[in-house]
């Protein structure tokens, strides 16, 4: 008889045990739990951090209990940008985050004098602050590599004006805040103002 004269023969089902049914599937739901678990953690040390905010010093911009999407590979792809709002870890201390925003770049000349942020020598409009600083600084460079960094709550933050924070490393930038989406009502995707 030819091939296609041939009726197809279905293959005789083999009886599945109960008991293999159940442990294949149990199997099956592990793999995907462990597995979702790998790729959860992997994003979080690579991608994504959720990070809390802790004090007053970037008021009126976050407060205190806020929760911040951090974006942890942006800086492995592009330097840092003015006015961007990084989390950062304390040089003094490694073990501590901070959240701050970048106010000078490489290269960039700091000088704060009457209440007024000057960078490279032009006054930085910042509408973002809760009131001008009351201390002078500087003026210093911002070296190779590292970023200047202020609070938005000028009078009340310990950033790159204290010598235990100073000029910050790019190594020791852990990402930028993207978003705050908790409490909701304060749900905000970056930029900050």
């Amino acid at each position: 008889m030819s091939e296609q004269g041939q009726q197809p023969v279905d293959a005789p089902e083999h009886p599945r045990s109960p008991a293999g049914s159940s442990w294949r599937e149990w199997w099956e739901w592990a793999a995907a739990i462990a597995i979702a678990l790998v790729l959860a953690y992997l994003i979080r040390l690579f991608v994504f951090e959720i990070f809390v905010v802790d004090g007053e010093s970037m008021e009126p911009t976050l407060h205190n209990g806020e929760r911040l999407v951090v974006d942890k590979i942006i800086y492995h792809f592009k330097k840092p940008n003015y006015g961007d709002v990084v989390i950062f870890r304390y040089p003094s201390d490694p073990r501590q985050d901070f959240v701050k925003r970048v106010i000078g770049l490489p290269g960039d000349r700091i000088e704060i004098r009457n209440g007024v942020v000057y960078r490279n020598g032009q006054v930085l409009q910042e509408p973002y602050i809760a009131e001008a600083p009351k201390a002078s600084f500087g003026p210093a460079v911002v070296p190779p590599d590292h970023v200047f960094v202020m609070g938005d709550n000028r009078n009340h933050s310990k950033d790159s004006r204290d010598p235990s924070v100073g000029m910050v490393p790019f190594a020791n930038l852990i990402g930028r805040a993207d978003v705050i989406f908790w409490p909701f009502s304060r749900f905000q995707i970056q930029p900050f103002p």
